[in-house]
């Protein structure tokens, strides 16, 4: 049975007001049962895939003004999670991540720092003793990442592992054949689990949506994993594809505003995954502001998973101010 002790809410609005009729009066009722989660996602209302992709497309051709563009642009750079996550990582390679992460362009002091590092859990240490007196967060992906595949005390025990060396924050990814499998109360439980392990770090779901097929599962999974504690919602793993896509963004920001409008818990969104370029970040806030609102313009909020998306962004940068585009050999690759 669901533990159901951090679910007391009450719709704040009307179902009526959210758009959904048959929005329960307790969400605790919904995770008490498969039954009871089947029936909630049967009044979820459905995801119009046409006018999402088109209010996306038009979203997509709006331009930011150039007196506002450096301010943006900076704004991304502080939304950045700078993650390795590779087999070949060392200690030595995550530092000099740390180092980046803390002073993106050294030159350049006005640069702010990225929101976190994320590496695997027996590179915590090390990215934690590298940030310490910064304010870049130290992330760990967890729980059997990235095929969300193993028992649950192994799971919990990668978790542990990760915040006893210091996480701040965990990235978990769900099982998908779970859920596609509508074994619904059990990846709900999990996620109970695991945002229990995680004490007081954060914790991000991953939902994998590229493996989700439909947008109406990318919202049931987003729903699943907020009722489940998420502090955050993410799109991918960043090793599937496709990954994120404004699209997909779209349908998870407008799940956590009206989560944030039925029980008035603020759940962040992280895309991640195939994001390289600073126009596509720019997109990406221009659809968070839309449709979430200005709220989630923060890195409390709203966070980029990459690896090179942060270059672009410090190439852009520098056009603003100088009128001229640096090349990648300007800045360090890591």
């Amino acid at each position: 049975m669901a533990s159901n002790t951090q679910l007391e809410p009450v719709s704040r609005r009307t179902g009526q007001q959210l758009g959904w009729p048959g929005f329960p009066s307790s969400l605790s009722e919904v995770t008490a049962s498969e039954l009871g989660i089947r029936r909630f996602f049967g009044g979820l209302p459905g995801v119009d895939q046409v006018g999402v992709e088109g209010r996306v497309a038009a979203l997509a051709t709006r331009s930011i003004k150039a007196s506002s563009k450096l301010a943006a642009l900076d704004m991304a750079i502080s939304m950045v999670d700078l993650t390795t996550l590779e087999g070949a990582d060392t200690p030595g390679k995550v530092r000099a991540l740390c180092g980046k992460a803390r002073q993106p362009a050294p030159l350049d002091p006005d640069v702010p720092s990225v929101a976190a590092v994320c590496v695997y859990p027996d590179l915590v240490e090390v990215a934690k003793a590298a940030l310490t007196g910064s304010s870049v967060a130290v992330a760990s992906v967890a729980a059997a990442f990235p095929s969300g595949r193993a028992e649950l005390a192994v799971k919990l025990a990668d978790v542990r592992s990760a915040v006893d060396a210091g996480a701040d924050e965990v990235d978990m990814v769900i099982d998908r054949g779970a859920f596609l499998a509508g074994r619904y109360l059990a990846v709900f439980d999990e996620i109970r689990a695991v945002k229990e392990a995680c004490g007081q770090a954060h914790l991000k779901v991953i939902l994998e949506t590229g493996e989700l097929v439909t947008y109406d599962n990318v919202k049931r999974s987003a729903w699943l994993a907020m009722l489940g504690g998420a502090d955050f919602v993410k799109t991918s793993t960043g090793k599937v594809s496709p990954a994120a896509t404004l699209p997909v963004a779209l349908v998870l920001l407008e799940a956590v505003r009206d989560f944030d409008e039925a029980t008035g818990a603020k759940v962040g969104v992280k895309v991640a995954g195939g994001i390289r370029s600073a126009k596509d970040a720019l997109r990406y806030l221009v659809v968070v502001k839309e449709t979430a609102g200005e709220e989630w313009l923060d890195p409390a909020r709203f966070r980029f998973g990459a690896s090179s998306l942060l270059n672009d962004l410090l190439m852009q940068r520098s056009k603003q101010l100088t009128g001229e585009y640096a090349g990648p050999e300007d800045f360090s690759k890591e």
